[in-house]
């Protein structure tokens, strides 16, 4: 059976609902069914736990829209299965979706089109829609990678940044000692960004001024209401950022709020670019009173006079869609990591409330990649191939991002991976079936959720008594973002399934060698007894033992809400 057939034999046809719970467990109605962490007051004040269910589309309350408006590919000379490269249509039909107003979809037919070019959504209400993943569905080919295509330069300044920082893979064994590719996590065939926008920062000089809408007074940590001394730049609905700037060096609050107590070593870019906000926070203001301001999400941090925090505006869209379509791209040789030839599939920037659903992505360098985004909904994605990715679903640099139910089939370099600057984002429901890794890739990324995610291993090195091993948690990322993440990081009911390598009975040891303070780990279980190994010590409850009455924590914080 092919890793597709095998897909399609337990996703589910059409749109799932915003909640999905996992089989038919009934969340609990009492306090002494739940875990400590979520019932036992003394517990939970000494261990908080966010509330990860504002994470996705509307803040985890709104249905994704159906968008009537269509616009066919057809009626600008896209014709699948001809063997004709489509790209000029295609870039057609777009530019027309760009000239009109509203909510519009552009509608794919069945069949496959092939692509040569970067397909740009750069105003809100586009939707890129086929007739599904999977057989009789929609397949854009790409042909040729993106080094091999022209980006406008848009990748330009990472281009110089890779230069002037001596940024290299160098492995001498190979005889391998090139720069790192820019499509290593930027670019892809499909690319939403703000027209002239800069989502990804990477040389000071090119920094923009911050607009400044107005101060915060003060505000509590996980509260969601902040004092303002003058709101009369403020309006109810108002997509805005909050930034918080360490301008404190080494020892600041901010970092204090970040990491705590920690003994780990912070990265000295944590204080090194002090004008730059070190954690935001896209938010929607919801009521206005007085000096009072109710925001749509909990704070991240708290606010006073010693950890100041502002509301600056942010450039975004909106209501930017992609789904039931399948990216295919060549079998293609693996040129190593950080050498990605730029066979990526999407790169979402500058999104506020968007989606991507029901995309089905093979023989990517990476799968989907992220970047600036909000409330963001990324459902029913499957990724396979051979080839190795760099990613399969990315998420990076964004806050209250929801991927759920993702299969990855292909082998990968960071199967699912909280990137630099990530916050308050969640796997969902994800089965890893190949090469796993919860990355926790360093960067300030911090109160993020793995949740009710299957993974299957293969143990592939031993521990100190022999025991078999393998590293989970095994992460990437720059030595100046030390540690691997922030205070709050959780996994939840995170199912070990070991494939071979650990007799009936015995015991696998799961490393966690280059993590980050307070992380909670609850429901931790297999097919197999676990014992953890976690640098430095998490909470841990329920170990060896899935959370049956609570599946899904984000579904039961969700519950909680309405």
């Amino acid at each position: 059976m092919t890793s597709l057939t095998r897909v399609f034999s337990f996703f589910p046809k059409g749109l799932l609902p915003v909640v999905v719970l996992s089989g038919a467990v009934a969340l609990p109605a009492h306090a002494e069914d739940l875990p400590a962490i979520l019932a036992d007051q003394s517990v939970v004040a000494q261990n908080p736990l966010p509330d990860f269910s504002y994470a996705g589309y509307g803040f985890g309350t709104a249905e994704i829209p159906d968008v009537e408006n269509t616009l066919d590919v057809a009626d600008f000379g896209a014709v699948p299965d001809d063997g004709k490269d489509d790209s000029k249509a295609l870039l057609a039909a777009l530019k027309a979706a760009h000239e009109g107003a509203g909510p519009v979809r552009v509608q794919f037919h069945a069949g496959r089109y092939l692509l040569s070019e970067i397909l740009w959504i750069e105003r809100s209400g586009i939707v890129l829609s086929g007739m599904g993943m999977g057989e009789g569905g929609t397949e854009l080919y790409m042909p040729r990678p993106l080094n091999q295509i022209d980006d406008g330069g848009a990748l330009d300044e990472i281009r110089i940044y890779l230069e002037e920082n001596n940024k290299y893979e160098r492995i001498p064994d190979a005889n391998l000692e090139v720069l790192f590719s820019p499509y290593s996590w930027s670019a892809g065939f499909i690319w939403a960004r703000v027209p002239n926008g800069r989502h990804a920062t990477y040389l000071e000089r090119y920094d923009r001024p911050i607009e400044t809408v107005t101060k915060i007074a003060s505000g509590t940590q996980f509260s969601r209401e902040l004092i303002v001394d003058d709101t009369s730049a403020l309006t109810v609905g108002d997509v805005l950022q909050i930034n918080w700037h360490n301008r404190a060096g080494p020892d600041g609050p901010l970092v204090k709020s970040l990491y705590g107590d920690t003994k780990e070593k912070i990265g000295s870019r944590h204080w090194e670019l002090p004008d730059r906000p070190l954690v935001r926070q896209a938010t929607r203001i919801e009521a206005i009173s007085g000096g009072k301001v109710t925001i749509a999400d909990p704070l991240l941090h708290s606010i006073d006079q010693d950890l100041p925090a502002y509301f600056s505006s942010w450039e975004h869209l909106s209501d930017v869609g992609l789904q039931d379509l399948a990216l295919v791209f060549p079998e293609n040789p693996d040129f190593g990591h950080h050498n990605e030839s730029g066979f990526n599939g999407v790169y979402f920037t500058g999104v506020h409330n968007g989606w991507i659903q029901n995309v089905r992505i093979a023989n990517s360098d990476s799968g989907i990649l992220t970047d600036d985004l909000a409330n963001v909904t990324i459902r029913n994605i499957v990724t396979e191939g051979d080839h190795t990715a760099h990613y399969s679903v990315h998420v990076g640099n964004v806050h209250n991002v929801l991927v759920e139910d993702l299969t990855v089939f292909n082998p990968t370099v960071h199967a699912l991976s909280f990137n630099t600057q990530s916050t308050k984002s969640v796997y969902k429901d994800a089965v890893v079936w190949t090469t796993p890794t919860l990355d926790q890739h360093a960067g300030a990324n911090h109160q993020n959720l793995y949740d009710n995610v299957t993974v299957h291993v293969t143990p592939d090195r031993k521990a100190s008594d022999g025991t078999p091993m393998y590293d989970l948690y095994k992460a990437g990322g720059a030595g100046y973002w030390l540690p691997g993440h922030g205070r709050y990081n959780t996994a939840w009911n995170v199912n070990v399934v070991v494939a071979s390598g650990v007799e009936p009975g015995g015991e696998i040891v799961i490393l966690a060698g280059s993590e980050g303070p307070d992380a909670r780990i609850v429901g931790m279980h297999g097919n197999r007894t676990i014992r953890l190994d976690h640098t430095p010590e998490p909470y841990v409850e329920n170990f060896n033992q899935a959370v049956e009455n609570v599946p899904s924590l984000y579904a039961y914080q969700l519950s909680q809400r309405r």
